[in-house]
């Protein structure tokens, strides 16, 4: 453990500690640091990390993050906001008198790496595949994150900004898939009974098992539809052929992400909101329409889909390797070809498809 920083000069520093003050009055956290910080060479992009104890609703570890905003001088050119706008927390439910967690303010680091290295800001409702356990060389179910204001922690000014306190929270598989196929908040509002304080347990197995909060995310999904505007795939490909009426095209997908695909198409298409295919060089616009049409203006390409199609579509693409064909329109063929995972050094472990 390093202690704090002292500096004088650390309004936005100040701000956060003075936010945590309200919470936790009179608990000294135990705060971890960079031997080196990262603008000296340090490989740690966070200044610190600090974790609370709370013993409700669940004992848990309250983790919350010094770096994505301005801590000291005001350096961007944006007088209203301190950085990337927010700093991240996070709740790990733990036993009395447990230390925190090394692998959580890893996980945290990692974060904050992955920020700093892109560019990507967190925002409320953003949620990530963490591509393994959200715990290193654990075998938790927990594979994903959602973001989510900390319930705990309002937004507030400081002197460099407005900052917002987004509280990090792990996620299985199927919870994921529901978050896209509805949202980020409906889905945790409905798993908040089961997930108090969104606190993340990494022995947990999904909260989705239980037929009622099952039946309550369905329900959301049903009543509202996605509000995911973008699929990001692995593979993803397009290719026009023809002219004018004869035009046709053919996409292009892997096997592994078929199913999130087909159930987004009609939780998007048919509530009247398109739906965005990215993947490494291609996008692809799945809108909505009253006819079946084909929008090629240079590299975009935009296939508009009647209702019935979208339904077609559904019924007929399988996530396993083939050529479909989309029943009641012919200029549409969808390619599936198998997945293949791999090993953290480069073996392929399974192949979906």
């Amino acid at each position: 453990m390093v202690d704090e920083i002292e500096d004088d000069g650390a309004p936005g520093w100040d701000a956060i500690d003075a936010a945590l003050k309200a919470v936790y009055p009179t608990q000294a956290p135990q705060h971890y640091g960079p031997v080196l910080r990262s603008l000296l060479g340090g490989e740690d992009p966070l200044d610190g990390i600090s974790a609370y104890w709370n013993d409700t609703p669940l004992p848990h570890w309250h983790f919350v993050s010094y770096g994505f905003s301005e801590l000291y001088e005001k350096e961007s050119d944006d007088p209203s906001t301190s950085g990337y706008g927010f700093e991240l927390s996070f709740r790990v439910a733990a036993a009395a008198g447990s230390e925190p967690p090394p692998w959580a303010m890893n996980f945290l680091q990692n974060l904050a790496r992955y920020v700093f290295a892109n560019g990507k800001v967190f925002q409320q409702g953003h949620y990530l595949n963490a591509g393994g356990p959200i715990a290193a060389d654990t075998d938790t179910l927990l594979r994903h994150v959602a973001f989510m204001r900390d319930p705990q922690l309002p937004p507030r000014e400081t002197p460099n900004g407005s900052l917002a306190f987004l509280q990090v929270i792990g996620l299985t598989d199927d919870e994921m898939e529901a978050v896209k196929r509805w949202s980020t908040t409906g889905v945790l509002e409905a798993l908040l009974p089961k997930m108090p304080l969104w606190i993340t347990d990494i022995a947990r197995g999904s909260l989705l098992d239980d037929p009622a909060l099952a039946a309550a995310v369905a329900e959301g999904a049903a009543r509202e539809g996605s509000q995911t505007a973008y699929l990001f795939l692995e593979k993803l490909g397009g290719l026009v052929q023809g002219e004018g009426d004869a035009q046709q095209v053919t996409v292009t997908l892997g096997a592994r992400q078929v199913e999130s695909l087909l159930a987004l198409l009609p939780a998007r298409l048919l509530f009247g909101q398109p739906l965005t295919l990215v993947g490494n060089d291609r996008q692809i616009t799945l809108s909505p329409a009253a006819a079946n049409a084909l929008v090629v203006e240079g590299d975009a390409l935009e296939c508009q889909l009647a209702p019935a199609t979208v339904q077609a579509l559904v019924a007929t693409v399988m996530p396993r390797r083939g050529t479909y064909a989309i029943p009641g329109w012919p200029a549409l063929q969808v390619v599936v070809e198998p997945s293949e995972l791999r090993d953290a050094e480069g073996t392929v472990v399974r192949t979906i498809g």
